[in-house]
């Protein structure tokens, strides 16, 4: 697939990385920073080209009218937008793609399409972000909630504790532990290395564990791994820009909350936006200032602020002072990697919750959703099954007939309403909803041409 990047921001660069490594993408990549872009092309097989993001004859340069795909991705929704409208009219680039930050934007439903702004898919980093948060608020004791089938079924992973029922014992007791519910643990990680997992395979303390469930049955696989945790009531953001007003703004109602900004006028306007939320004005890494909001009966502090270093010093010190559970906004998957082994206790890095939606817009066959984990190292899709026994890889036969390759697991098909847990003998039917977990990206495109219509299937 020839993909266009506009943009070599955080969001574009990590895009390149993960799209440049795969062998059927060519990637072109815009920005008018020759320096930025002269290192990614030292580092990754792209082509690069300097020039404003939206000028004609700069997307011309790049390749506009052979591209199979437009990711607009720089920092001005405005630029973004009308890098697709320029794409759209003079070059019919078929699939344009935005990163549009502004809630204003995004409430006018109308305002993006074929007979409006070209723009096929827009992507909010900001309310990206927010829901994970959410959603990691809502499981207390998860390091990842990710959602697929509309909500149906969620991939968690969690860390293994002393007092988890199954800690010390093989996977084959989950079923005699909760016999009423259905679930499967996909993958674990040890010391930083993949297992897969089977029957006999022993859960110790540390290890991390992905497992898939339907929603309803989270929380009680989860207290399979872990101690119960208790539901998260306060909670604690610093941070007041657009990431921390929508957290402020999800949370407000079901939990007490207080938002820290150190700019006056913000916290003001803050203030006036929020209608149960505590605003504070001052330093989330002011030590008196945490405890005189008593920090330590803080169930959650969440750095969500405009700079890496002052969201990892911040949710150390309130760590420190006894916040239960502390998160950090991260960047650069280094810093992530770094902190999240330490006090931290979970990095949030938008760029690889960004990247999932992007993925699930290159990915083959009809793949709706993706999510990259362990830092992009692996992958979970959710891929459609359609056609028959004669024109399809998949339908019609059961799990185990399926050549996957090494690394990869079917974990769950959701069929209408109901959710099946991966046996080998069950026969994948057409319009299945298949959850795949691949823990080497390199197989990815393997798994992919496995769901294309007309596939060999000999």
């Amino acid at each position: 697939m020839r993909i266009l990047i506009v943009g070599a921001g955080q969001v574009g660069t990590t895009a390149a990385y993960s799209l440049a490594r795969e062998e059927a993408n060519e990637v072109t990549i815009v920005d008018h920073r020759a320096d930025v872009l002269r290192e990614l092309q030292d580092r990754l097989d792209v082509r690069t080209v300097v020039g404003h993001a939206a000028f004609p004859d700069v997307l011309e340069r790049a390749g506009a009218k052979e591209a199979d795909m437009l990711i607009a991705l720089t920092n001005s929704d405005e630029m973004n937008m009308l890098a697709c409208q320029v794409a759209s009219t003079l070059f019919q680039t078929p699939t344009k793609i935005a990163r549009i930050r502004a809630a204003e934007y995004l409430a006018q439903p109308t305002l993006f399409g074929v007979d409006a702004i070209p723009v096929d898919v827009t992507i909010s980093p900001e309310e990206l972000v927010t829901d994970h948060i959410c959603e990691l608020i809502r499981f207390p004791g998860a390091l990842q909630v990710l959602e697929f089938a509309d909500g149906r079924v969620r991939l968690v992973a969690t860390q293994a504790h002393e007092g988890g029922a199954l800690v010390g014992h093989p996977l084959r007791e989950l079923s005699e532990h909760i016999p009423n519910v259905e679930s499967r643990v996909v993958a674990i990680y040890r010391g930083g290395q993949g297992i897969i997992p089977d029957g006999d395979t022993v859960v110790e303390e540390g290890d991390e564990v992905f497992f898939i469930a339907a929603r309803k049955d989270i929380r009680t696989v989860l207290n399979e791994m872990r101690k119960q945790d208790e539901p998260v009531r306060t909670i604690v953001i610093a941070g007041g820009g657009n990431i921390g007003v929508r957290l402020a703004k999800a949370l407000e109602d079901t939990n007490q909350v207080k938002v820290i900004d150190r700019n006056r006028e913000r916290a003001r306007q803050i203030s006036e936006v929020l209608n149960k939320a505590m605003v504070l004005h001052g330093d989330a890494a002011d030590e008196e200032l945490l405890l005189e909001e008593n920090i330590d009966s803080a169930d959650v502090f969440v750095s969500v602020t405009n700079a890496e270093e002052a969201n990892i010093l911040s949710a150390m010190l309130a760590k420190r002072l006894g916040a239960h559970k502390v998160m950090a906004l991260i960047n650069k998957p280094v810093y992530a990697e770094l902190v999240q082994a330490g006090t931290i206790d979970i990095a949030i890095s938008p760029q690889q919750i960004t990247l999932g939606v992007l993925l699930a817009h290159v990915r083959l066959g009809d793949v709706v959703k993706v999510h990259s984990l362990r830092r992009g190292a692996a992958e979970a899709i959710e891929a459609v099954a359609h056609g028959d026994a004669g024109d399809s890889r998949v339908v019609g036969r059961a799990i185990d007939e399926i050549e996957l390759p090494s690394g990869a697991t079917i974990s769950a098909i959701v069929r209408g309403d109901q959710v099946l847990m991966d046996h080998h003998d069950t026969a994948i039917e057409a319009d299945d909803h298949v959850i795949i977990f691949i823990t080497d990206r390199r197989q990815i495109g393997e798994v992919e041409r496995l769901f294309e219509i007309g596939a060999n299937t000999t």
